[in-house]
C-alpha cells in the first residue's frame, strides 16, 4: 500500500481498493448485526460533507463530535475531512461543564451528538456557547426544536451534489500539513489543551504502525475504546480502514464479552484495564471452583509461564514441557481463547502500563498482547512490540521514522512526523512541550535495553520524593496491587512525607464473596470495611502483592475507600487516568490521620515488611 498524502486520500483509496468487500463497518441494531459497505459509507460521507457546506460551515471551522462509537461517528469524521473542517471529538462520558469548556475553547460552530442523552447535556450549556449554531443528532430527539437531524443533513447534501462536482477531487489534494482535528488532552492537572494534529501526523503514523504489525481485508476488529481517544482514532479507525479490515462497533462497554463472542475479531485494541478484568475473572473462577480446580489452574499457569519464558527467549522447549503445555491448554487456556471469540491473532494494548504477569498469562494462552507507547501529542504511537519478537515488560521498539532519545534525567524525548503541530491557541504551552530542535518532552521516564526495546519506568511528574529524599515510582506498585482480584483501583501517595502509603478501592464482588464464605453480613462495601476480618483479609492480599518491594518503596499504611474514583467527582480523566492531586485533596483528612497514627503505632504493613 502506498502512503496517502492526507486522510481524504486514505479514505477514498480504501473505498476503491475494497469495493468488493462485504462490509467496511458493522454495528448492532435491534439485536441484529448489520453491515455498511464501502460504497454506502462513501455515499453518506459525501452527502454529510455537502450538508455541512450547505449549512454554511466553512473550511477550517471547527465541528464537534459528541458520541459513543458507532458508524455515524466515522461518517461525521470523514465528512468533516472532506469539507475541509477541523473536527473536535469529545468524550461522551464528560459532564456538561467540561463539554462547555471544550466547545468554547475550540470555537465549535456545529456539533454532532449521538442521542437524547448527549443532547440533554448540550442543552444545559448551550447558552454558554454562543458560537454553536447547529446541533446535529444522529438519533431522533423528541420535542427538540433547536436541532438539525443527521438524516436531514444527508438529504440537503444529496440535493446539493450537482453543485459541487469537484469536491472530492479537490479534497484529495488537501495540504498534508493542514490541521484536521483538535483532540483535547484529558490532563491530570489543569484545563485540557487542544492538541492540533495534521493529515501528515496521522498518515505517517498509520503507515509506520502497519510496518510493525500486519492486518488486512481478511481481518476483523472490535472497536471498543472511545474514538475520541487518539489511540482508537489512529489504530482502530484510520489504520483498520486503510488496511481494509472490517470495523465492528461494540454495542457498549457493558457488552464487550458478548460482542467478542458475536464478532469473533482477529484483532482488538484495548487498555490494560480490560485485560486485568479478564484475568481477574478467570482467576476468581479458578479459586472459587474447589480445591482440585484451583490446583489444576495454578499448575496450568506455571506450566504456561515456563513455556512462555522459553519461547520469548527464543530457546527450545523440551518435549516434556510441550506435552504439559498441551494439557494446560486443554484445561485453562483454550477456554480463555473461546471467551475472546476464538479467532484473536493479537491484541494491542496502550494508554497505561500492562502488568507483565498478565501479559505473560495471555501469551501462554496464545493471545499475545502487543504493548505499545505513545501520547495524544504523538498521534499517538511512538513504539510498539511486534508479533515476531515481543518483549514483555517493554513497549517495543520505536516505529519507523520516529526518533526516541533518553534525556540525562531519564525523560523520554520524541521527534518525528507524528509530533503534533502544537496546542490550539497556546503557544507558550507548545514551547514548553516541544523544544527548538523539534524534540517533544513526554514527561515519561524510561530506558532502552541492550536490544533497543523501550521500557517505561514512570511519569516524571508522578515520581514521589519522600521526606528522606528517596524517589518512588508509583505506577509499578499500583499495577502490582491491581492484579489482585480483591482490588479495583490503587494509588500510591507520599510526596514529601516520611514514607509512602497506598489508597486502595476494594472489589465489592470479591469482598462480598469472602464475607459469605466467612458467614459475615454483607450489606455494602462501606459496612464490610468496618469488619476486622474483611480489613485483615484485604491487607494480606495487598501486602502479598508488594512483598518484593524495596523497604523505601513499601507503603507503610493502607487506606481503603468505600467507592471507586470517578469522572464526576473530578478524580479521573476521560481516559480513566487517576488525578493524583485531586484524590489526595478529597481524602486529605483521612490521609493525614493515617500518618499521625503511624507516628505512634507500627502499622501492619511495616510488620509485614519486617
Amino acid at each position: 500500500m502506498n502512503q496517502p498524502h492526507n486522510l481524504v486520500e486514505l479514505f477514498f483509496d480504501a473505498v476503491e481498493r475494497f469495493s468488493t468487500k462485504r462490509a467496511a463497518l458493522r454495528y448492532k441494531a435491534n439485536g441484529v448485526w448489520r453491515d455498511i459497505t464501502h460504497q454506502e459509507l462513501s455515499r453518506r460521507v459525501h452527502h454529510a460533507a455537502l450538508g455541512l457546506l450547505q449549512l454554511g460551515v466553512q473550511p477550517g471551522e471547527r465541528v464537534g463530535i459528541l458520541s459513543p462509537n458507532r458508524p455515524e461517528w466515522a461518517m461525521a469524521d470523514y465528512a468533516s475531512l472532506l469539507a475541509g473542517c477541523v473536527d473536535v471529538p469529545i468524550y461522551p462520558t464528560l459532564p456538561p461543564k467540561h463539554i462547555s469548556y471544550i466547545l468554547r475553547d475550540a470555537g465549535v460552530i456545529a456539533l454532532f451528538v449521538s442521542d437524547p442523552e448527549q443532547y440533554a447535556k448540550v442543552a444545559q450549556i448551550r447558552s454558554e456557547v454562543p458560537a454553536l449554531r447547529y446541533v446535529i443528532p444522529f438519533d431522533d430527539v423528541p420535542g427538540a426544536e433547536d436541532v438539525f437531524p443527521f438524516q436531514r443533513l444527508l438529504q440537503i447534501g444529496a440535493a446539493a451534489e450537482p453543485r459541487y462536482p469537484t469536491l472530492i477531487a479537490d479534497a484529495r489534494n488537501a495540504d498534508p500539513e493542514a490541521v484536521v482535528t483538535l483532540i483535547y488532552t484529558s490532563g491530570t492537572t489543569g484545563d485540557p489543551k487542544g492538541v492540533m494534529l495534521t493529515h501528515r501526523n496521522f498518515c505517517t503514523n498509520v503507515c509506520s504502525a502497519l510496518e510493525m504489525f500486519s492486518v488486512g481485508p481478511d481481518d476483523s476488529c472490535l472497536s471498543l475504546l472511545p474514538l475520541s481517544h487518539s489511540f482508537e482514532r489512529m489504530g482502530g479507525h484510520y489504520t483498520m480502514f486503510h488496511a481494509g479490515t472490517t470495523i465492528n462497533y461494540a454495542e457498549s462497554m457493558d457488552t464487550i464479552s458478548a460482542d467478542l463472542l458475536a464478532v469473533k475479531p482477529t484483532v482488538t485494541l484495548a487498555v490494560p484495564r480490560l485485560f486485568e478484568k479478564i484475568y481477574a475473572r478467570v482467576l476468581d473462577a479458578a479459586v472459587s471452583g474447589g480445591a482440585v480446580k484451583r490446583r489444576l489452574f495454578f499448575w496450568s499457569r506455571r506450566t504456561g509461564e515456563r513455556w512462555a519464558d522459553l519461547v520469548l527467549a527464543r530457546q527450545p522447549v523440551p518435549a516434556g514441557l510441550r506435552f504439559a503445555t498441551r494439557v494446560a491448554d486443554r484445561l485453562v487456556f483454550r477456554k480463555l481463547r473461546a471467551r475472546t471469540g476464538g479467532r484473536i491473532k493479537f491484541f494491542v494494548s496502550g494508554g497505561a502500563p500492562l502488568a507483565p504477569e498478565i501479559a505473560k498469562f495471555f501469551f501462554a494462552a496464545r493471545l499475545p498482547i502487543l504493548e505499545g507507547y505513545g501520547l495524544t501529542e504523538t498521534t499517538p504511537v511512538v513504539s510498539i512490540n511486534t508479533l515476531e519478537a515481543p518483549r514483555i515488560g517493554t513497549v517495543g521498539r520505536p516505529i519507523p521514522g520516529v526518533e526516541v532519545h533518553i534525556a540525562e534525567d531519564g525523560e523520554i524525548l520524541v521527534r518525528g512526523p507524528n509530533v503534533m503541530a502544537g496546542y490550539y491557541n497556546k503557544p507558550e504551552a507548545t514551547a514548553e512541550m516541544v523544544d527548538a530542535d523539534g524534540w517533544l518532552h513526554t514527561g515519561d521516564v524510561g530506558e532502552f535495553d541492550a536490544d533497543g526495546y523501550l521500557r517505561i519506568t514512570d511519569r516524571k511528574k508522578d515520581l514521589i520524593k519522600t521526606a528522606g529524599g528517596k524517589y518512588v515510582a508509583p505506577q509499578p506498585i499500583e499495577n502490582l496491587v491491581k492484579t489482585s482480584k480483591y482490588v479495583l483501583n490503587a494509588l500510591v501517595l507520599g510526596e514529601r512525607r516520611k514514607f509512602p502509603i497506598i489508597v486502595v478501592v476494594p472489589n465489592p464482588d470479591a469482598v462480598q464473596a469472602f464475607a459469605r464464605e466467612r458467614g459475615l453480613v454483607y450489606r455494602d462495601l462501606a459496612s464490610a470495611l468496618k469488619q476486622p476480618d474483611v480489613v485483615a483479609k484485604l491487607e494480606r492480599e495487598v501486602m502479598l502483592k508488594l512483598r518484593d518491594l524495596a523497604s523505601y518503596e513499601m507503603p507503610k499504611k493502607i487506606l481503603f475507600l468505600e467507592k471507586d474514583f470517578s469522572i464526576e467527582a473530578g478524580e479521573l480523566t476521560p481516559k480513566l487516568s487517576v488525578k493524583r492531586r485531586v484524590v489526595e485533596e478529597h481524602y486529605r483528612d483521612r490521609i493525614d490521620q493515617l500518618y499521625e497514627q503511624a507516628e505512634h503505632v507500627q502499622p501492619e504493613a511495616a510488620k509485614a515488611e519486617s
